[in-house]
């Protein structure tokens, strides 16, 4: 590893540890520095601020389950590849209820909506064709971010399996019912 990506990682696991103890907003840099032995000129070297950090980690982590998302082709390798998203989210749900909690420039909610938007993008493209506009991406966008914060932010957060279960069974139902009612009218 790079001398560079140590020195990230030093800042991440600092910037988790913190947030198990305290809120983010009451995180200052130089606690983060403090608790790796690192002076504030390191961090300023490699972020612009703490928000930067707080989304570099969920870069960093998630990519690999982005990537698998992006490539899936047919349903069953969409609906792996968002299981194990959702696993990787409940597995770290206490750094993600803070982190979405997060507000201001550059926080991580409006860092994790830009970072769904292409994946979506690319689904409904899927979906529907090039007939894709900004409404349909944002509504579809906001639907999904919105699903997963309100999942995460929940005291008594169910599991992966249910909320998957939960969601898929929501889709295929209003999508059955939708086509049902609008060809009983032609």
């Amino acid at each position: 590893m790079a001398n560079s990506n140590i020195t990230k990682q030093a800042l991440s696991i600092a910037l988790k540890e913190l947030m198990e103890e305290v809120p983010f907003d009451k995180i200052r840099i130089a606690d983060i520095c403090n608790r790796c032995d690192m002076n504030r000129k390191s961090f300023y070297y490699h972020f612009k601020d703490k928000y930067d950090l707080l989304n570099w980690i969920f870069d960093t982590e998630f990519i690999s389950f982005a990537k698998d998302l992006s490539q899936a082709e047919e349903l069953n390798e969409h609906v792996d590849a968002v299981q194990n998203i959702c696993n990787y989210f409940y597995e770290n749900r206490d750094f993600y209820r803070k982190a979405l909690q997060t507000e201001g420039q550059n926080s991580f909610p409006e860092h994790f909506r830009a970072f769904v938007m292409p994946i979506m993008k690319l689904r409904i493209e899927y979906l529907f064709g090039d007939n894709e506009d900004e409404f349909t991406l944002n509504f579809f966008t906001d639907a999904a971010v919105a699903t997963i914060e309100r999942w995460l932010l929940d005291k008594n957060c169910m599991s992966p399996d249910e909320f998957l279960n939960k969601v898929m069974h929501i889709v295929q139902q209003g999508a059955e019912a939708l086509h049902n009612e609008l060809n009983k009218e032609k």
